[in-house]
């Protein structure tokens, strides 16, 4: 039987002889074995005679693995099993007992949890022209958990620049240590590293062959034994698969309505009995209406269906106003019985009846544009499909809610058909899916009629708030469940195709949600996003929100995909440096107090403060005196009054623009360009420092085709205003790159330039880093942790991390499991594992185990603060760290 806890691999056993006589014994003790020069992250046991400057040498010891000598096997195939381990580990320090060996050191510290590897927290960039060479130390590294990276990285900060010919010149002037690739030994032995006496030195170091021939088993070589990291790699990535599987199927479950679904559910006949409606029709010329209803409701059984025709003049006669409550209460209910006596879902037949029967009489533009005439009849809002004789009675707006609810449980029925399979192949041939996409916006989640139920649910959510009228909670609760439905059923019927699809979509819509939020103050997004039924949308449109609240304060974020260690690293950073933001300011000394108020990305859809203009236009005299002339409006470029300013350097005109209050200092022109960026271009010198003392939400890392206002300034050899930029910046300004790869400083050719744009930089770096202790705005930091503690929680939630107040999660994170979690390497898992779910879930729960690492950086401003949202946020940090820590040393109540 293999035991994966001895897996071997050799280093420096040059003798044949030996070599088969160790790899025969490893065999016959049930061990692995793993061939080749390079080394393999699946091992556990490095064999070898003594120190060596090679690759699996330096990879083990970094890595924490057990490094013994031949005689461990050797014994242990006399005493017939695996004896100590620590009896034959190699001691670099035999000759002087009072100085730690380094092996047993870092195999300590990475075995009981205190680092993941000798290279923990390392951002490496290896400088190194040879493939071979560049390839030993980047696997070398790697197996110390460091972050390791071929060229400059845009997202990251490097910490450490690896080299063969390090120079202390070249070091200072980039502000990065650089340092040869022998400090390598050096961090991993110390002192020790003097006294090894390696005949090769790691100058002209290569890899396993630079010191010692890389034998092959030749006559003992055994297939089975030969293994990789896929063996314990696939059983991992199998059981997350299984664990998510389960979870996904818990998910389904969750909307289907299994005891509707029964009720609506008939016993059809063989034969169809044929009913005659010319009574009924009659009975409806003659104004009989509730007579008419009557004869209907005593004909109705399964596979019977009254006219279409006769139920538009039916439900012309409800939608008018002057029928009485018996009638509109009878009205609903013949609608639910012919739901429930001829069933949508699996029937087109079915199907286009609905869609005949559930449109609006007067204008027949189908069952969406009759929801939406319903819902804004009850809001008293315009426009509707046609205009309405009067205004509504109370018993109108009960029965538009009573027949939003039918729509609701007609959608719910067909998600619950689709989901337990009973319309197989059909689910487009469906109400839903007819009434929110036609064939041409099939494939997008963002329908214009899924747009407009968005916008019509905030609406309803905000004209609900703090009522008292039960009615009105009723109807908002209804399109709310409404619109989860819906983005359910798309995401249902595209997740087997094209799960990258249904992901966009989520994403696409999340933004237009993230849009239609902008302006809301946070008392009302805490309506919103929990209204948002469905969680993958509420993640994605809380997700939306943060980063536009960063953007909006000036924050540039890193674009890599929604994950745990995102939220709790970036975001986590970003909510610390928010902590020094105070409150918009105005230059009269007016604060804006809409905490969620988000810049536009084109002139042509808002132009800045536009809110603000039209209120002091339409006010006292007074007001309109602050307004600019021209103030609000746009040219053919979509340039506003801003950009003409900014070009022009006209820093008093730019200074009575900003004065307005809810200015937007960041808004585009049709190419995308910003005022800084006109500025900078123009080398308007006052106007940006106008900008840069007045404008704490400017965005300076704002980008077209790559080209940054940095950029700008050095192209057109405005040395002054990029030296006003990088103090106010930092180096994250340096790093950005143009369409041609190009970042700041590769424009410059001058020495001495550059430095001095260096040293700015790090003036603004020290600027940037000074720790904020006290929070400015407590009002907006409370608003920006509530919204990260809803993404964070919802995130958990809907990647089904689990936590310990997860309900009988069926994942076993044992400490052997959750020590594998940890050793796994990130760029691996991408490329051996096929299920990218199970990908993201593994590096979520890497991210809870090393939860520590993030939690200590929070900024001492949100530790200090007293607001209840953000202590909140912090103790879900705590708490999640607290179980991660738990897990690995298998003391956690998780279940």
């Amino acid at each position: 039987m293999v035991d994966n806890k001895y897996i071997f691999q050799m280093s420096g056993i040059k003798n044949h002889s030996q070599k088969r006589q160790l790899l025969q014994g490893i065999r016959n003790l049930g061990g692995v074995y793993i061939g080749g020069s390079v080394y393999k992250e699946a091992t556990t046991h490095l064999i070898v005679q003594k120190a060596l400057a090679s690759e699996k040498f330096l990879a083990a010891c970094a890595g924490g693995k057990w490094i013994v000598t031949p005689e461990f096997i050797l014994d242990s195939v006399n005493q017939k099993a695996w004896l100590p381990d620590a009896s034959y580990e190699l001691n670099l320090t035999a000759q002087t007992p009072e100085t730690p060996n380094p092996l047993k050191t870092w195999r300590e510290r990475v075995s009981n949890g205190t680092v993941s590897g000798a290279f923990q927290d390392w951002v490496v960039l290896i400088d190194i022209d040879d493939p071979a060479s560049r390839s030993v130390f980047v696997r070398i590294l790697k197996a110390g958990r460091a972050v390791v990276f071929t060229d400059w990285p845009t997202s990251y900060a490097v910490t450490h620049v690896l080299t063969k010919n390090a120079s202390k010149d070249k070091g200072e002037k980039c502000r990065i240590p650089h340092y040869s690739v022998s400090y390598v030994a050096k961090h991993l032995f110390g002192g020790v590293c003097s006294e090894l006496n390696w005949p090769c030195n790691l100058e002209s170091f290569d890899g396993e062959e630079s010191c010692e021939m890389d034998f092959e088993a030749a006559a003992v070589t055994d297939k089975s034994m030969d293994v990789t990291d896929d063996l314990s790699h696939k059983e991992l990535e199998q059981m997350l698969k299984e664990y998510i599987i389960i979870m996904e199927q818990r998910k389904k479950i969750l909307l289907t309505v299994p005891e509707f679904h029964s009720y609506y559910t008939p016993n059809l006949p063989v034969q169809i009995p044929a009913v005659d409606f010319s009574n009924v029709q009659s009975l409806v010329e003659c104004a009989f209406f509730p007579q008419a209803l009557e004869e209907i409701l005593g004909s109705l059984q399964p596979g019977v269906m009254p006219p279409a025709l006769l139920l538009q003049q039916l439900m012309r006669h409800a939608l008018h106003g002057d029928a009485k409550p018996l009638y509109l209460s009878m009205f609903i209910t013949v609608l639910h019985s012919i739901l429930r006596n001829n069933p949508t879902w699996g029937s087109p037949g079915h199907t286009k009846y609905f869609l005949q029967i559930l449109q609006c009489p007067e204008c027949k533009g189908g069952l969406w544009s009759l929801l939406e005439t319903s819902v804004r009849v009850c809001l008293a809002s315009k426009p509707t499909c046609h205009s309405l004789p009067s205004t509504p009675s109370t018993e109108l707006f009960r029965l538009h809610c009573n027949l939003q609810e039918f729509f609701l449980r007609l959608f719910q029925l067909e998600l619950h058909a689709a989901s337990s399979g009973r319309s197989p192949g059909r689910s487009r041939a469906s109400v839903l899916y007819s009434t929110f996409w036609n064939m041409w916006e099939k494939s997008t989640l963002t329908s214009r009629a899924v747009q407009q139920l968005s916008k019509l649910l905030i609406k309803t959510v905000l004209w609900a708030f703090n009522s008292t009228q039960e009615w009105r909670l009723g109807m908002s609760v209804t399109l709310q469940e409404t619109l989860c439905v819906v983005v359910e059923f798309w995401a249902q019927e595209h997740s087997p195709l094209n799960s990258s699809l249904v992901e966009k979509g989520f994403k696409d819509l999340a933004e237009h949600m993230a849009i239609l939020c902008q302006d809301l103050h946070c008392d009302m997004l805490k309506e919103v996003i929990p209204a948002l039924r469905s969680s993958r949308l509420r993640m994605f449109t809380t997700d939306a929100i943060y980063r536009n609240i960063c953007c909006s304060r000036g924050l540039m974020l890193s674009s890599e995909s929604l994950c745990l260690l995102k939220i709790v690293s970036t975001y986590l950073k970003a909510l610390g440096k928010l902590c020094d933001r105070g409150p918009v300011q105005t230059l009269k000394g007016q604060t804006d107090r809409i905490e969620m108020n988000q810049p536009s990305t084109s002139s042509a859809a808002h132009v800045p403060g536009s809110e603000a203009v039209k209120d002091s236009a339409g006010g006292s005299g007074s007001g309109r005196e602050t307004v600019p002339r021209g103030y609000h409006r746009v040219n053919a470029a979509g340039e506003t009054l801003l950009h003409l300013a900014c070009k022009k350097n006209q820093v008093e005109r730019l200074l009575r623009i900003l004065s307005v209050p809810g200015t937007d200092i960041n808004i585009k022109d049709h190419a995308g360009w910003t005022p800084l960026h006109e500025a900078c271009n123009h080398g308007s010198m006052e106007c940006v420092q106008a900008l840069l003392q007045h404008c704490p939400n400017l965005q300076l890392g704002s980008q077209v085709q790559g080209v940054s206002p940095l950029h700008d300034a050095l192209l057109n050899q405005h040395t002054h205003i990029a030296k006003m930029l990088l103090q106010r910046g930092g180096s994250p300004l340096l790093k950005l790159r143009d369409s041609e790869g190009q970042t700041p400083l590769d424009l410059v050719s001058f020495e001495a330039l550059r430095e001095e744009l260096l040293r700015c930089a790090e003036e603004g770096d020290k600027a940037l880093a000074a720790p904020c202790l006290e929070v400015r705005d407590l009002p907006f930091i409370e608003s920006c942790s509530w919204v990260l503690s809803c993404l964070f929680l919802t995130y958990l939630q809907e990647r089904h991390v689990p936590t310990y107040k997860t309900p009988l999660a069926p994942l076993d994170l044992s400490p052997t499991v959750c020590r594998s979690l940890i050793r796994l390497r990130s760029n691996e898992l991408a490329s051996n594992w096929g299920d990218s779910r199970a990908v993201t879930l593994a590096e979520d729960l890497r991210t809870v185990l090393s939860l520590e690492q993030y939690v200590s950086q929070v900024s001492p401003a949100l530790r200090r603060c007293h607001g209840d949202q953000t202590r909140l946020f912090v103790q879900l940090l705590d708490d999640l760290q607290a179980e991660g820590a738990a897990l690995i040393s298998g003391q956690s109540d998780f279940d």
